[in-house]
């Protein structure tokens, strides 16, 4: 049922990122193009996946245990550190010139495309070479 409950979710994600356009690096560009061709459609996008989130926690929060078992993973560390703040800055300039983060980059790739599977080839090699550096 986990397996399932995750495609099941995945897919619902895709979808989403699917008709927001999230999955057109365009948009994403366009929308940090704030002198030039603006477009403030992502933060739409992102206000509601705060908004959902903040409700789906509320939710998750008053039961006991998650719906499908195990116990619920809160991380515990809440320092903002140095590999913290190095690692949102090469996520957000390789989103920026890229157009793609992970979720929308795996989507796009689902639609076809040169660009989407190049980002996924890049995003795999850089996880991969994470594994030799000491942080």
């Amino acid at each position: 049922m986990r397996i399932f409950s995750s495609l099941l979710i995945g897919v619902l994600f895709g979808i989403g990122l699917t008709i927001s356009q999230m999955i057109n690096p365009e948009k994403i560009i366009n929308f940090l193009d704030i002198a030039g061709n603006w477009d403030p459609s992502l933060l739409v996008v992102m206000g509601s996946a705060l908004l959902t989130t903040m409700i789906g926690y509320r939710l998750a929060f008053r039961r006991k245990d998650p719906v499908l078992g195990g116990v619920f993973q809160i991380p515990t560390k809440t320092a903002i550190d140095r590999p913290l703040v190095i690692g949102s800055a090469i996520f957000g300039i390789g989103w920026g010139l890229a157009g793609f983060c992970p979720g929308p980059g795996i989507s796009a790739a689902s639609v076809g495309g040169v660009m989407p599977w190049a980002f996924i080839g890049a995003m795999t090699l850089g996880m991969w070479s994470r594994s030799f550096v000491k942080a």
